[in-house]
């Protein structure tokens, strides 16, 4: 997993548009890239409606928000439609993002282990650095969470 301070990878990937979105494009703009398991799921639900809860106060503070898991760009699309997200959600497909940040590898679930992407969160900075990381996250404080972190 990366440290804060640490250049945060570059990437370009296509939304849930079929758009691509390229992480150089938004030096300059402060950005919440969270990583999360699967659309539609219950903790990911919460966690992607908090940030659309609190959208407005993200986007008065100039900050990007970009949701990132190895879901498709149609299943993003959909998960967008039914829970009116007003944010960026990325296709990671072949986990190259996730990869790249650290935050692909084993878990395990009800006695489960498998190969799939953790719930975490990186802010980076305007230069492109990271500002914070969150590793343990609880979905449905996120939010707030994130906007304290961008305050302090």
């Amino acid at each position: 997993m990366l440290k804060e301070r640490s250049v945060a990878p570059d990437f370009t990937a296509k939304d849930a548009n079929g758009e691509i979105v390229r992480l150089k494009d938004l030096r300059g703009q402060k950005v919440v890239l969270y990583f999360y398991p699967r659309d539609d799921t219950p903790g990911c639900t919460k966690e992607a409606c908090s940030f659309r809860d609190a959208f407005a106060q993200f986007k008065r503070r100039n900050i990007r928000i970009l949701g990132v898991s190895v879901d498709s760009e149609a299943s993003h699309s959909k998960f967008t439609a039914k829970y009116k997200l007003p944010f960026t959600l990325i296709a990671d497909r072949d986990h190259a993002i996730a990869d790249a940040y650290g935050v692909y590898g084993e878990k395990k679930f009800m006695g489960r282990t498998y190969m799939g992407v953790k719930r975490v969160t990186y802010l980076i900075d305007e230069k492109g650095k990271i500002k914070k990381v969150f590793e343990k996250v609880k979905p449905e404080e996120h939010a707030q969470e994130v906007l304290d972190a961008f305050a302090e």
